[in-house]
């Protein structure tokens, strides 16, 4: 029986065209034998389960029967990981060997670090906000009417690592211990601050959040809320911060 040091946390829903390629980008990692890889079906109806089953037999298969949100699927993964890291990734994120090793070594070698995360990219290559400042009312108002110019950490993110309030959950590299502080993803949320929020709750239990700009992964980014802000998908995301506002009693 191996002993596993990092556990995977990968979420997915009718996307099984960026599973395959972020398991083919894993391919070296997924066999090493302390790592875990935990795949949770969010009531895909694309065959995504079955091929799952076929190719990658080794990866821990978790089905749901239909999609009741990122914080509840993340955590029916969570709450079965053994590894003393839990690393949750995003379906549509493809992983590198080089940052899968710099960020572990900057872990291991970092014990107040609670939670890192590393450069994200578009596929053109420009780089992804993926470390921000508190979602505040007013900010998202001026996203929604594209009235913002630049980025909250514009400096920050091409200099030294450093500590934002949050990073987005497309790549949290968790230690257990700070998940265990903090608690699972508040399943209030079904789509949106969830990932501001476990950030929040890790450094009031004493942690560091830390992004790496030295290292850096390509993450599709599908954007639903971005492109559509009043679909279901939307509504749940605007629902989701109005419910983190009355959570911390701040609106900005």
């Amino acid at each position: 029986m191996k002993t596993v040091k990092i556990s995977f946390v990968i979420i997915t829903w009718n996307g099984l065209h960026y599973v395959c390629n972020l398991l083919k980008s894993m391919k070296n990692i997924i066999t090493r034998e302390d790592v875990e890889v935990i795949l949770v079906d969010n009531g895909s109806e694309d065959g995504t389960a079955s091929y799952i089953r076929r190719a990658y037999p080794s990866v821990i298969l978790i089905e749901l029967p239909s999609n009741k949100g990122v914080a509840y699927a993340r955590n029916r993964g969570m709450e079965v990981t053994q590894g003393e890291y839990i690393v949750i990734l995003d379906n549509d994120v493809i992983m590198k060997d080089e940052v899968f090793h710099g960020v572990f070594s900057y872990m291991e070698q970092h014990p107040q670090v609670g939670l890192a995360s590393c450069q994200l990219y578009y596929e053109d290559g420009s780089i992804q906000e993926s470390c921000k400042k508190f979602p505040g009312f007013f900010y998202k108002l001026g996203n929604l009417l594209h009235l913002h110019r630049g980025y909250s950490y514009a400096v920050e993110m091409r200099g030294e690592p450093f500590e934002p309030v949050y990073v987005i959950g497309a790549f949290q590299w968790v230690r257990r211990e700070a998940f265990l502080q903090a608690g699972f993803l508040d399943e209030n949320i079904f789509y949106g601050p969830e990932d501001c929020d476990f950030c929040l709750r890790i450094r009031k239990a004493g942690w560091q959040i830390i992004y790496l700009p030295n290292y850096s992964l390509l993450h599709y980014c599908q954007r639903m809320t971005n492109h559509h802000p009043f679909s279901k998908m939307g509504l749940h995301h605007i629902w989701g911060l109005f419910y983190l506002y009355w959570k911390y009693k701040r609106l900005n």
